[in-house]
């Protein structure tokens, strides 16, 4: 159970304490507390009944992670399934208890919500730590029903960096979205109300630097990404059976300068203004559900770019789409490095022609060829 494994804990912190008692207790508090921090927060805890002083410094612990994954296992439901769930979540709330309302860092929770009552657990723990002044918020969770995350979440004139997961519907976010010094945003296979990630929860971060967007086996992906500030965007997109009915995709990121975009060819890309692009890695795939994709949109609105790099997939997907759908590649004024492969003829007869738009290039690393074990760098004079 639960207790006795955080009684054994606490029975070799103790005699861990016998050996050291002398050394340890010359640290400061603040220290001890930066030490603990990096423990896991189960471990960190069980310290706090060794005495009365270790009680205090785990009050200074700015670091908690709570993962239920560690005691439940799907697979293995049973009837101790529940009481397991019950040990976890007073767990939680000992601990939270004990730091007596101190300032932390960053908040980790990872856990499976069950019925209406446990996602009233949760919501009061994340609302806890951003009354804190929680600087980092990582929340991987799983329910079958919509889940509503606290307004407070949403509000925090703290934090810095948010990351949420994994295949969960969010119910309706709040209109005014306020998250002044947030600086990155990383979303795993959430699905929005509506466009409540492009209208309502991007314009609420003026700041934001970095977003990381993944879809895989959920529906509801964003079409738009708008934001003024971002300079780094990764996203991946592995929806195939969804893609017919997006429609297209839009980039308005004229800050960005690092591009990471995964995805199916789609039908058209209708707004792409990423004017300050610097490097890009594109791997776009084709699919027999959108006939005729479009690239026209994606590739122009690229042309800035100084470092390009094409996965074999792409190199594929942009040759058929000027061989057969009268793809005309823009000129490249400002590209210097080149990465690019393919795995058939088509692919490496677009090599030439996008030589020829890249008036500056320099050097282009040759992937796949066949006889070198590894990828070839070679200067673009000598290809001439």
């Amino acid at each position: 159970s639960l207790k006795e494994e955080i009684g054994s804990v606490c029975m070799d912190a103790k005699k861990l304490d016998t050996g050291l008692r002398d050394a340890i207790s010359l640290l400061p508090q603040e220290v001890l507390g930066d030490i603990l921090s990096l423990l896991p927060t189960k471990l960190a805890a069980s310290t706090s009944v060794l005495s009365k002083k270790w009680r205090n410094v785990f009050a200074l612990v700015h670091n908690l992670d709570f993962d239920d994954s560690v005691l439940l296992r799907p697979e293995e439901r049973n009837e101790e399934w529940d009481v397991i769930r019950e040990s976890f979540r007073n767990f939680v709330d000992r601990t939270i208890a004990m730091q007596c309302g101190s300032p932390i860092k960053k908040f980790s929770l990872k856990c499976q919500i069950v019925g209406d009552s446990e996602m009233a657990h949760v919501g009061r723990w994340i609302s806890n730590a951003i009354e804190r002044g929680v600087l980092e918020v990582d929340l991987s969770l799983k329910t079958y029903a919509r889940l509503f995350l606290p307004c407070e979440l949403f509000k925090s004139k703290t934090l810095v960096k948010l990351t949420l997961g994994s295949q969960i519907s969010l119910m309706k976010m709040p209109p005014d979205v306020s998250l002044p010094v947030l600086k990155s945003l990383f979303i795993d296979s959430i699905f929005f109300d509506g466009g409540d990630l492009c209208y309502v929860f991007l314009p609420g971060c003026p700041v934001l630097e970095e977003l990381f967007v993944r879809h895989e086996e959920e529906v509801g992906i964003p079409l738009c990404i708008c934001s003024a500030t971002i300079k780094k965007l990764s996203v991946y997109y592995d929806l195939e059976s969804e893609i017919d009915f997006m429609g297209g995709m839009s980039f308005n990121a004229p800050s960005l300068v690092s591009l990471n975009y995964r995805d199916y060819a789609l039908s058209e890309y209708p707004q792409v203004n990423l004017k300050s692009l610097v490097e890009a890695r594109l791997d776009i795939h084709y699919s027999k559900v959108i006939k005729k994709p479009n690239l026209t949109g994606l590739i122009r609105g690229m042309s800035n770019v100084k470092t390009l790099h094409l996965s074999p997939a792409s190199v594929d997907v942009i040759s058929l789409c000027v061989k057969k759908h009268g793809l005309l590649l823009p000129v490249f004024n400002n590209l210097v490095n080149l990465s690019f492969g393919s795995k058939n003829k088509r692919g490496w007869k677009l090599l030439p022609y996008l030589l020829k738009q890249s008036p500056k290039l320099e050097t282009v690393i040759i992937q796949g060829l066949d006889g070198y074990t590894s990828d070839l760098t070679m200067r673009v004079k000598v290809l001439h």
